[in-house]
């Protein structure tokens, strides 16, 4: 059976590095035999404050809806996503907050502190660009993106296991550093990983 992948792109930029990595993932994933949507987070029409927490519903916008169906159909989430001030970008942290909700993503049991994970499952890659050596995001500050998408979302909700692929340091690599990110990323998706 072919897996069915979801890429979620978090970077606003069409521009960027992180577009290129999806396309090149997408391609090589399609070519190995895997169905692939895609989620781009900067085309969605949404409001990303989850205005009332979790006291009162708010209504999905029909992007949402769209894109938690996405979510629904995939065997294997694949997100990408820049690090900007050690966190995930804005818009991406609201596109979490309004599509993982208790009811879909998680829920919590009556008098309980425990909860069912609703995307049991799943697996996950996360893969992320940096401007600074991964080595010091992960021992100096502790990498506070990836723990907060991988353990604190996707492994609350039943993702596992969630990979970490980084990428970087993007603002001073050439062309030619770019290119080997790429071929990286390509035999990524042609593992499906």
């Amino acid at each position: 059976m072919n897996k069915k992948i979801v890429i979620i792109n978090g970077h606003p930029n069409k521009d960027s590095l992180n577009f290129g990595i999806c396309e090149a993932y997408k391609r090589e994933a399609e070519s190995a035999g895997a169905e692939v949507k895609e989620i781009v987070i900067a085309d969605l029409q949404f409001n990303p404050n989850l205005q009332f927490g979790y006291q009162k519903r708010t209504e999905q916008e029909p992007d949402l809806v769209e894109a938690w169906a996405k979510i629904q159909w995939a065997d294997h989430l694949v997100w990408v996503h820049p690090v900007w001030w050690g966190g995930l970008p804005a818009i991406t942290k609201g596109f979490i907050d309004r599509v993982f909700l208790p009811g879909f993503a998680f829920q919590y049991r009556e008098n309980s502190v425990f909860w069912d994970k609703l995307l049991k499952g799943k697996t996950g890659h996360i893969i992320t660009t940096l401007d600074q050596p991964s080595w010091y995001y992960r021992f100096v500050f502790g990498r506070p993106s990836v723990n907060q998408l991988k353990k604190a979302t996707l492994q609350f909700c039943g993702v596992k296991p969630v990979k970490v692929t980084y990428v970087g340091i993007v603002k001073t690599a050439t062309e030619a550093v770019r290119m080997q990110w790429l071929t990286k990323i390509n035999r990524l998706g042609k593992s499906q990983s």
